[in-house]
């Protein structure tokens, strides 16, 4: 199962405390008290294991190691060691008590969500001219304490949507060595899978139904893994009774969460076309190109319609690439 939102509390370590003590040694009498550790922090990190959340799907609170308290003889004590939570990258960062956000974007990316507490003096430090033996000392500062939400959403460059049961995962693991679940019913696809086509990250995205944005079916839960891929693959049954309301079904659910889905490149396919005679087909693309202009027939049995998705995908990468140089 994929766990791909959690809230958990995570809370730096505490500094540790300053001693108050002296040098019992001749001709070295004074204060040597020494300070005591800061406590460590918490960070997160970019990993590309998609499955990250799910090692923290039963936790409740992370922590990070207090400081130590100060020692004699001027010694501090050791600081505590940072805590880093794996995460993978898509992750969005929601401090809860902050209100504010932040994203893991690439892999290896760190990010500070709770510092740890500073250690405190030791009364070493507060002697001077009229004060050669001071008894003050500081206790260790609190570390910060959060409760944070991951909220994972797939960064891909093709997220391949649809009505349950039109062949997303299909045309997956087809293009790819995805081993995404096929079968002949609705909702086979509980979660999102990812597949790479030579360096093309192609996300299977949960079949949607009517009221998805409400919640219903599968819910808003993989809507948001829309919001962060660059181009959508709309796939439609050759086999459906009214393809067009199948796709405005789906681009409705697309607007209602986030208006800005709609302004996404997308390519049309009809999917299954070979379940349907040629008639058919013309007369199912006709009325989608009234929507959208870019439509192609689509069987994965069918080479030459593979070769048209081929073709396209080489084409997104290449413009990939260019973006990116």
């Amino acid at each position: 199962m994929l766990v791909d939102d959690l809230t958990i509390i995570v809370a730096a370590g505490n500094g540790g405390k300053g001693l108050s003590a002296f040098n019992k040694n001749k001709m070295q009498l004074g204060p040597s008290g020494g300070s005591g550790g800061h406590g460590g922090s918490v960070y997160v990190e970019g990993v590309s294991d998609l499955g990250a959340l799910t090692k923290l799907r039963y936790t409740k609170t992370l922590k990070a190691q207090d400081g130590k308290n100060g020692h004699q003889q001027l010694n501090d004590g050791t600081a505590g060691e940072d805590l880093t939570i794996k995460v993978p990258v898509g992750t969005v960062v929601h401090n809860l008590n902050t209100k504010t956000d932040a994203e893991i974007t690439a892999v290896g990316q760190r990010l500070l969500i709770a510092r740890g507490g500073k250690g405190g003096r030791g009364n070493f430090h507060f002697r001077g001219p009229e004060n050669t033996s001071p008894t003050e000392f500081e206790e260790g500062r609190p570390g910060e304490k959060f409760r944070v939400r991951f909220e994972l959403k797939l960064i891909a460059n093709v997220g391949l949507i649809g009505l349950p049961n039109v062949g997303k995962s299909s045309l997956l693991n087809e293009l790819t060595k995805a081993k995404s679940k096929v079968a002949n019913y609705s909702f086979t696809t509980l979660e999102p899978h990812l597949g790479s086509y030579y360096g093309l990250i192609i996300a299977d995205i949960p079949g949607l139904i009517e009221g998805a944005s409400e919640g219903k079916g599968l819910g808003i839960k993989f809507l948001r893994h829309v919001e962060r891929t660059k181009i959508l693959f709309h796939l439609i049954s050759a086999e459906s009774e009214d393809p067009v309301s199948d796709y405005k079904t789906i681009r409705s659910e697309l607007g209602a969460y986030n208006p800005a889905l709609l302004e996404k490149q997308e390519y049309v396919f009809v999917s299954k076309s070979d379940a349907v005679d040629e008639d058919k087909l013309k007369e199912t693309i006709g009325l989608l190109k009234k929507h959208n202009p870019k439509v192609y027939p689509l069987s994965i049995i069918d080479e030459a319609s593979l070769k048209k998705v081929q073709t396209l995908l080489n084409s997104i990468a290449k413009e990939s690439q260019i973006e990116e140089s």
